[in-house]
């Protein structure tokens, strides 16, 4: 093989080779791909045109609504953890499962999954739920591998619950590679796939997880009972309407928040950048109720906000039109009514978390983790144009592409590129953090998979969990980073990287019901968006 063959192939083991000596993930990218451009250049392999498409596609990047919903998501998750959520839901589930045998590991489960729904930030679940449940689950004798096992995992559910940045960022790259895909096939009116389509898609799946982390915790429970014992909770004698009403009070505002977020989007009326502003905005106001004496102006907010969601799916609300009826007018008035009273609450919020340092606080962490996103995905850009300049294309085409008489395709059939795929992905999840296996990664093999007829939501939803496994795996996993930050030091960290390989064997699990069964990803997106 000649230097125009292999520069490629070198360029791809230079950029994770760098990767993993810790340089910044968006420099690594944007470094090499200059370095082997010139390289190309030099040597005559590569075309300069390449580059001088960078800036239609920075432009592109920056213009893109659907990545708005990044910053917003961010600024929910990080509000929510700031108000204290996690907390009163963890003490209410332990009450209502405690007395039963592996009931804290099942709590610790739900309200994962619950904030994941609401918050899709795993650094914060994987914290908060390590300093509050860790403790406890210790104290009354729960085996620390299992303790420490249950709290990672449930905290990597923010990756497939939606709202979840990463459904997010795979969303907007499996949109440009079907683009491409159908373009390369010569059709020329392509179907789409929005970002809405990976959360409805991801629902499911992410449920069927949750049931597994449960089932493998019962069956922990039933068979080896000293793994994880009963523990009663100090109010035992409470009456059980009491522990139901504290649950269901401690329930009700992360839930209302999540019918408002996801319900908006499935139900057409919002798209998820839409719908993320309504989340940062209920996020906002929730943590303002918790911050304010008089709960009132947050309650009358919350509830105005609701009523311009249930408004906007009955009315034509837009202003700028002619021959409006005097319904309309109606409707509009009360829309303007209904946003008075959001502003007021809003207000009234902003200037308590503000006096409480809170506000500062989450706005620097949306800023920060905001501009790492979107800096990595400038440089990913710049990877991309380069890659496909020194002919990176017809590789990893090439290696995709099976005869029918090798060994893999007569194992595997048509899934044979699939499995190649989840492989390669699974084995740089050790290594690799999911924003740069998904801007490094997904670019390159997702218009190739999409070409041989792959579903693209299937396809996203399944490497969304592929991805999750990387927050569980040492010796990078960041999800076993952050609970080794938190856990006491009696727990030995092997025990913690212990306790994480029943849970990868889970997701690794539910990848293959999944390819077994693609409509638990594909019923509902083509239920509600046809």
């Amino acid at each position: 093989m000649n230097l125009a063959d292999t520069l490629d192939l070198v360029m791809f083991a230079v950029t994770c080779a760098v990767l993993l000596s810790g340089f910044p993930v968006a420099f690594t990218l944007g470094g090499v791909a200059l370095i082997f451009a010139l390289i190309g250049l030099w040597f005559g392999i590569f075309d300069f045109g390449y580059l001088l498409a960078l800036p239609q596609r920075i432009f592109g990047t920056m213009t893109n609504e659907a990545l708005v919903a990044v910053p917003l998501f961010v600024f929910m998750g990080t509000m929510l953890e700031r108000s204290k959520v996690a907390e009163e839901l963890l003490e209410n589930m332990s009450r209502l499962f405690g007395a039963m045998r592996g009931g804290l590991g099942i709590s610790v489960t739900i309200v994962g999954a619950m904030l994941a729904a609401s918050t899709g930030i795993v650094g914060a679940t994987v914290v908060t739920m390590g300093l509050l449940a860790l403790p406890t689950m210790l104290r009354r004798g729960y085996d620390p591998a299992l303790a420490t096992g249950s709290i990672a995992a449930a905290g990597t559910l923010g990756q497939i619950i939606p709202p979840s940045i990463i459904l997010v960022l795979l969303g907007d790259v499996l949109a440009n590679a079907y683009s491409s895909a159908q373009l390369e096939m010569g059709i020329f009116t392509p179907d789409t796939m929005s970002v809405g389509d990976l959360f409805a898609g991801a629902i499911i799946p992410g449920f069927v997880l949750v049931g597994l982390y449960i089932l493998y915790q019962s069956l922990r429970a039933l068979l080896d009972p000293a793994s994880s014992p009963a523990v009663p909770h100090e109010d035992a004698d409470e009456p059980a309407s009491v522990i139901i009403r504290r649950t269901l009070s401690a329930l009700f505002p992360p839930m209302i928040l999540i019918v408002a977020v996801l319900g908006s989007i499935l139900a057409g009326i919002a798209t998820p950048t839409e719908a993320a502003a309504v989340g940062a905005v209920g996020a906002t106001l929730l943590a303002g109720y918790r911050q304010l004496e008089n709960k009132k102006p947050a309650i009358i907010a919350a509830s105005a906000l609701l009523g311009i969601i249930v408004l906007t799916s009955f009315a034509d609300l837009r202003v700028a039109r002619e021959n409006l009826t005097g319904g309309e007018y109606v409707g509009i008035a009360v829309a303007f009514a209904l946003c008075a009273a959001m502003i007021w609450g809003m207000a009234l919020s902003l200037i308590r978390l503000y006096r409480r340092d809170i506000l500062s606080s989450v706005m620097q962490s949306t800023a920060r983790i905001s501009s790492m996103v979107f800096v990595i995905l400038i440089g990913a850009a710049l990877f991309s144009l380069v890659f496909r300049g020194l002919g990176g294309d017809e590789t990893v085409q090439a290696f995709l592409t099976f005869e029918e008489t090798s060994l893999l395709y007569q194992i595997f059939g048509d899934m044979a590129p699939i499995v190649v795929v989840m492989f390669i992905m699974f084995i740089l999840g050790f290594f690799l953090d999911f924003i740069e296996i998904t801007f490094v990664v997904v670019p390159i093999v997702g218009p190739i998979l999409l070409a041989l007829g792959f579903d693209p939501v299937w396809l996203g939803v399944m490497m969304a969990i592929n991805l999750q496994t990387s927050f569980l795996t040492p010796p990078f996993g960041f999800a076993l980073f952050y609970l080794r930050g938190v856990a006491p030091e009696s727990v030995r960290t092997v025990q913690i990287y212990r306790g994480a390989i029943p849970f990868v064997i889970i997701q690794l699990l539910a990848l293959v019901i999944l390819s077994l069964y693609p409509p638990l990803a594909t019923w509902l997106p083509d239920l509600v968006f046809g």
